[in-house]
């Protein structure tokens, strides 16, 4: 058989794909990524999901904050890592005040997917009538909870939420709200671990964690953290995975095996 014959023969992961993989206790591997030659790199590696993050705004732009970051900006990079994959399945963040109302976020979630190649929008807060707005367009989407990036200034200054049982109580609402509107995933950041374990458990649909603990259905970290490169503090939830490695391409199969295997992230990388 020939290498293209093989080649044509890989297909995108889908949102049922993951969602499988939640059902059979698979953990699903995802990381950052921000450009064509790292979405190669990540694909090979077997990474189930790549999340184009505003991330980039501070890795890859120089931001302080992931807030100077625009639709354009997301689109362009999200084109360029959906050419390049293969398999894994791509998320795009919806940048801060793209989703200020249903139809604008529809708008702008309707260039990710059609200009940019994204299979899924993701966007902060528990903005259930936007998800349930989007997903009856046909805009498959992935919530987020607990540390709010784009809300920064309203926070004061990047923390742990859901410590309190009042906060952990609205964290849980809130997951099956955003479930009940039909997001397909949802991201849990820096929450404490019980918490993540326990709605993860409740939910049906996967769950992706990052500083949230072991017992998500899924890990995703930013590229760049997990490489130890750039200009920003590696965050304590993340782990230098370029240590033992040889190679980038070996930094990065490390830590899905390391996902897969339910090995990261250990108690030091949890809360």
């Amino acid at each position: 058989m020939s290498r293209h014959a093989c080649d044509s023969a890989v297909k995108p992961l889908t949102i049922n794909d993951l969602a499988a993989m939640k059902m059979r206790g698979e953990k699903i591997s995802c990381l950052t990524a921000y450009d064509a030659s790292f979405s190669e790199l990540i694909d090979k590696a077997g990474i189930d999901m790549m999340l184009v993050g505003d991330s980039l705004g501070m890795v890859v732009q120089g931001h302080d904050t992931t807030l100077p970051v625009t639709v354009n900006d997301m689109v362009y990079h999200t084109r360029c890592v959906s050419k390049a994959r293969r398999r894994a399945f791509v998320i795009a963040d919806l940048p801060f005040m793209s989703y200020s109302t249903p139809v604008v976020a529809a708008q702008n979630a309707a260039r990710l997917m059609q200009t940019g190649g994204a299979q899924m929008v993701k966007m902060e807060g528990a903005h259930a009538d936007i998800v349930s707005f989007l997903v009856g367009q046909g805009i498959p989407v992935c919530g987020h909870l607990g540390l709010l990036p784009q809300s920064i200034n309203q926070l004061g200054r990047y923390k742990v939420h859901g410590k309190e049982p009042a906060e952990a109580k609205k964290i849980i609402a809130e997951a099956h709200q955003l479930q009940q509107s039909g997001a397909g995933l949802l991201v849990l950041e820096c929450v404490p671990a019980s918490l993540a374990k326990e709605i993860s458990a409740q939910l049906t649909i996967p769950v992706i964690g990052i500083g949230a603990g072991v017992d998500c259905d899924g890990q995703v970290l930013v590229l760049y953290d997990m490489l130890d490169i750039g200009i920003v503090k590696r965050p304590r939830f993340s782990r230098n995975f370029m240590r033992d490695a040889a190679t980038i391409e070996g930094a990065i199969h490390t830590y899905h095996q390391a996902v897969k295997q339910a090995q990261f992230p250990s108690p030091e990388h949890s809360f």
